[in-house]
């Protein structure tokens, strides 16, 4: 018992509603940015991108990857209110892990919900400030609302992390519109 409290005391708020820190993967993924940075091809780039992608979807525990999983295989299955019911009580199960906020902003984007998208990609930046998954859906629900400069900031600034973002595509058309005008 005596542990238990001095577990309650020390692990603070994240073990209060049950859900632990998410993992750390800050040095595997430091060392995937340099990675794809220095890849020669799209296709070798796209391998350590879905390398990232694993280390972002690895829930902080069981029922935290279960509600993921479900609200993603929901998601592929186009029930939205389904995979945004799993994404809201993985968002309030596990309130500091960004990946949560993330596939809940994808729903809000796929709704055409691009203010409530933003809230939800700006809550997962500031929890993983290198997410690349969620700054590229930052742009994306940023041009759904017309505001196209901010969205090539954004695009840039994902780039320097991954260089083979196929949003970069993306990015040349804004940076040819904006030219033209």
């Amino acid at each position: 018992m005596r542990e238990l409290m001095l577990c309650m005391v020390l692990c603070g708020p994240a073990l209060a509603n049950g859900c632990p820190e998410a993992p750390d993967h800050s040095g595997r993924l430091s060392a995937l940015f340099k990675s794809v940075g220095e890849a020669p091809d799209e296709r070798s780039a796209r391998k350590i991108s879905n390398r990232m992608w694993e280390l972002w979807t690895d829930a902080p525990n069981q029922r935290a990857q279960e509600l993921l999983d479900e609200g993603m295989t929901r998601r592929e299955a186009y029930d939205f209110a389904g995979a945004m019911d799993a994404f809201d009580a993985l968002v309030s199960y596990c309130p500091d892990y960004a990946e949560g906020y993330n596939q809940r902003a994808f729903i809000s984007y796929l709704r055409r919900d691009f203010e409530a998208a933003l809230t939800d990609l700006e809550k997962a930046l500031s929890l993983s400030p290198r997410h690349v998954g969620a700054m590229t859906g930052q742009a994306l629900a940023l041009i759904g609302l017309e505001r196209n400069a901010e969205a090539v900031l954004v695009l840039r600034e994902a780039l320097t992390f991954n260089p083979w973002l196929g949003e970069r595509h993306l990015l040349e058309m804004l940076e040819a519109e904006e030219s033209e005008l």
